[in-house]
């Protein structure tokens, strides 16, 4: 008699199959193309003032939600100045303005839950349906040996209350794209959002939050 496996070990083996086939392609796709303008080049940074490309910047914050799992959201139209000077990278200035009002999420109860007046009057849960641009303003940079990467030290304000915050930043790439000097940088941070009186379910909802920064900055 043939026998078959039962649903359970069919969804075992079809997972199997997938994790193995997805841990063995990021080796192929990770890579950037050779035609790629930009590349992780430090000889390629020119100095001056670069602008935020509202298009290719976004901060991607993450909390733990009631322990079960990770969510996800962004922050895009990023805009904002980049002062650098290859020869001077510890005095490199950079000032970025948020729009938090333009949040967004994968489900549109959640984004509507996040911009939400407060109740019969009272406090938001979290930002309020109008809530004020987000801003950093640097006031540091400290290099690693090799200049590869910095903490760029600065001032957060979120929610109308300003906090030190310290970026972990990584240079991803530079080169010319549409006639324009583009840099490319990676960046890292965590905040607690009670410090920003933002304190609505903690901690079924976790009051870290881990922050990851993609932005490309054109020069002017």
């Amino acid at each position: 008699m043939r026998r078959f496996a039962p649903p359970a070990a069919l969804a075992a083996l079809m997972l199997a199959a997938l994790m193995l086939a997805v841990i063995a392609v990021p080796a192929v796709i990770a890579q950037p193309p050779a035609s790629a303008p930009g590349a992780p080049d430090r000889s390629r940074v020119t100095a001056g003032t670069y602008a935020a490309d509202p298009h290719h910047t976004m901060v991607v914050w993450q909390v733990d939600h009631l322990g079960f799992s990770p969510y996800t959201g962004i922050f895009g139209d990023v805009t904002g100045t980049l002062v650098l000077d290859p020869a001077n990278l510890a005095a490199a200035k950079v000032e970025v303005t948020i729009p938090v009002a333009k949040i967004t999420t994968a489900s549109a109860g959640l984004t509507s839950h996040l911009l939400r007046p407060g109740k019969d009057g009272g406090k938001p849960d979290f930002f309020g349906p109008a809530p004020a641009d987000a801003r950093f303003v640097s006031t540091r940079v400290v290099l690693d040996d090799d200049g590869d990467e910095a903490k760029v030290i600065g001032n957060l304000t979120l929610n109308g209350v300003t906090r030190p915050v310290t970026l972990d930043v990584d240079f991803h790439g530079a080169g010319a794209m549409g006639g324009k000097q583009t840099v490319g940088f990676r960046a890292e941070a965590t905040i607690r959002r009670s410090d920003f009186g933002i304190g609505f379910g903690i901690p079924m909802v976790s009051d870290q939050v881990d922050l990851k920064i993609h932005a490309a900055f054109e020069k002017q």
